[in-house]
């Protein structure tokens, strides 16, 4: 029995103004508008199998209605959650009884990327006969959600946010529109406040016809509805974020590069962006740390101590107060001086190393802790360091095979341009112990200048 309470409830206004046309749906001009691609299929009645990728709110269920209506197909929805594959052989039966009677269906799947690989894998063959035209919705990146094989039968379709000119233009016609919007109750907003509604809303059309709604019920019928409203309806805006889908990568990669690009604003708005969507700080102080380390190095050797300082702060004191550690670290890595010549010098050492696994350690090089290895030539000709005047003595410290090869260069800004100092000398001195040191060359300047981090060796 159908509960009296149940049939007083009313139909949301997202609901009631939902697109039943082309003309009403609102964005996706890229898609849609004259000479799109997917307007033209529309126009030609053809439609392909697709998953319609996109965030909340932009249209993705309505548009998969309308490609239905369109093409005169059956709308059929299929729940990743609820439903199994004895639920696909029911709906494919039902789409090929009705391909023999002419008509074709339109398998709807929201939230596709909850599929596992069995219910994916159950479609391929129907899709690919052409029993079913899926269409699949996601706000989950298909390359990391969906199997290759699926996508090689679906092409991708990208639905953008809705701009503030477009979630202002909503609002104004569930403004207006008597029928099935609140035209019959004369509210009124000004143009500023609609501005800040559909900025509240960032980009979801679902979420401003809620906020709308929900305010609209604090003001009696005939009277404006004003910012304290909107703001009361809309309570706090939570960022979108998703600690682990595309988001997540989208971010802490804004961060890194920004970080990388010496740009402390873009880096420390990452930062909050992160924070404020609920990413654990922690993850946060282990990239960074990983930052120091690849896009720093010895440019400032103070920087992973800095971010390891940041990251032990944390652990200390928690959030909010651990924030602002994190803040500093992010301000300062920015800020310093860059290098990747360790990580560039490192991946090259590998390399070598694997190239050469059994290069033998040359014999001046070895331990010689007994007679025989020392009668086998073991340690013969090393050379004590400390035994030189300047600390110093020329010799190999490769294997034969890779004599000569250098892998680390420093580079010219922070602590590493006194490190090519160092290196300079010592080649020269190096030059002079086996006779090939220029005639009147002298020695380079060893002085070892300012190795903090200043703004000037930064750029």
């Amino acid at each position: 029995m159908t509960s009296l309470f149940a049939a007083q409830l009313p139909e949301p206004l997202a609901s009631r103004l939902r697109p039943r046309t082309l003309e009403e749906f609102v964005g996706q001009a890229q898609l849609l508008g004259p000479g799109a691609p997917l307007r033209a299929a529309i126009d030609r009645r053809v439609i392909d199998s697709m998953i319609l990728w996109g965030p909340p709110g932009v249209g993705k269920t309505t548009l998969a209605r309308l490609l239905a209506q369109s093409t005169d197909a059956e709308f059929v929805a299929f729940s990743a959650v609820t439903d199994g594959v004895a639920r696909v052989r029911e709906v494919v039966a039902d789409a090929a009884n009705r391909r023999a009677l002419g008509r074709s269906t339109l398998l709807f799947v929201d939230e596709i990327h909850r599929f596992n690989r069995a219910q994916q894998d159950a479609f391929l063959p129907h899709v690919e006969a052409g029993t079913v035209v899926l269409v699949g919705a996601t706000t989950e990146n298909p390359s990391f959600a969906l199997t290759g094989a699926l996508l090689s039968r679906a092409r991708v379709v990208v639905l953008q946010s809705l701009s503030t000119e477009e979630l202002s233009a909503l609002v104004r016609r569930a403004l207006s529109d008597v029928t099935r919007g609140l035209g019959a109750r004369a509210l009124s907003m000004s143009d500023d406040v609609i501005a800040q509604l559909a900025t509240i809303a960032d980009g979801d059309a679902r979420r401003t016809l809620g906020v709308l709604e929900a305010a609209a019920a604090l003001v009696p019928d005939g009277m404006p509805i004003e910012i304290t409203h909107v703001t009361h309806a809309a309570q706090r805006r939570m960022p979108r974020y998703d600690r682990s889908g595309e988001e997540h990568y989208n971010l802490i990669s804004a961060l890194h590069k920004a970080l990388r690009g010496s740009d402390p604003q873009g880096a420390l708005y990452w930062l909050a962006r992160m924070i404020e969507g609920g990413e654990d700080p922690r993850f946060i102080a282990r990239r960074m740390i990983r930052m120091a380390t690849e896009d720093i190095g010895l440019a400032d050797p103070q920087a992973v101590p800095i971010a390891l300082a940041a990251a032990q702060t944390f652990e200390r004191l928690g959030s909010p107060e651990g924030d602002l550690a994190l803040a500093e670290a992010v301000v300062y890595l920015a800020t310093a001086p860059k290098s990747n010549r360790v990580y560039v010098a490192w991946k090259a050492a590998l390399e070598a190393a694997r190239a050469t696994p059994s290069a033998p350690v040359p014999l001046h090089l070895r331990n010689a802790p007994t007679g025989l290895m020392k009668e086998l030539g073991y340690g013969h000709g090393y050379q004590y360091a400390f035994d030189a005047p300047d600390a110093y003595t020329p010799q190999d410290y490769l294997p034969t095979e890779l004599e000569a090869r250098t892998f680390y260069e420093p580079g010219p800004y922070g602590f590493e341009r006194d490190i090519g100092k160092r290196l300079a000398w010592w080649q020269s001195l190096r030059a002079r112990a086996t006779g090939a040191a220029a005639e009147g060359s002298g020695t380079p300047d060893t002085s070892i200048g300012d190795a903090g981090h200043d703004g000037t060796e930064a750029r």
